[in-house]
């Protein structure tokens, strides 16, 4: 998928309505307040190459810088938040984190955030470890960050 196409699922989750419950779509999960769209999942290199692994690292870092710069011509720059203490609080400490944010902590260790209008617009991508697969997500949600 191309940046414009990553732009382009962007602004059609920041048209749509939220859902009443939580599901699953084509290109991702959405409920009450909320949509996610998975952008770009690289799993599989377990136990795979290196330099398979440094390749699908580079490619995916430069699909979420070239969607940021364009997120930020649109919205200004970003916020970075980070998304580690929201998944400690969950895990460890037993807080109910709201969605989509629980979910994103799951997925991301760092978001970049904008605002636009009522609703907040939210990119992560990277990786957990070595063994976790790569997550370029976008979300659109009326949540503010935990």
């Amino acid at each position: 998928m191309s940046t414009a196409q990553h732009l382009d699922t962007v602004l059609l989750l920041c048209s749509r309505e939220f859902p009443a419950e939580h599901g699953r779509w084509h290109g991702g999960f959405c409920g009450p307040g909320y949509h996610i769209a998975e952008l770009v999942v690289v799993d599989g290199f377990r136990g795979g190459g290196c330099s398979q692994l440094l390749e699908a690292r580079e490619q995916y870092e430069a699909e979420c810088v070239a969607l940021s710069e364009r997120l930020s011509h649109r919205w200004g720059p970003p916020v970075p938040v980070s998304l580690y203490s929201v998944l400690h609080r969950a895990m460890a400490d037993g807080e109910d984190i709201p969605e989509p944010w629980h979910m994103l902590s799951t997925r991301v260790q760092d978001v970049q955030v904008w605002r636009s209008d009522e609703r907040w617009v939210v990119l992560g991508g990277s990786p957990w470890g070595e063994e976790s697969p790569f997550h370029l997500l976008a979300a659109v949600t009326e949540v503010a960050p935990p």
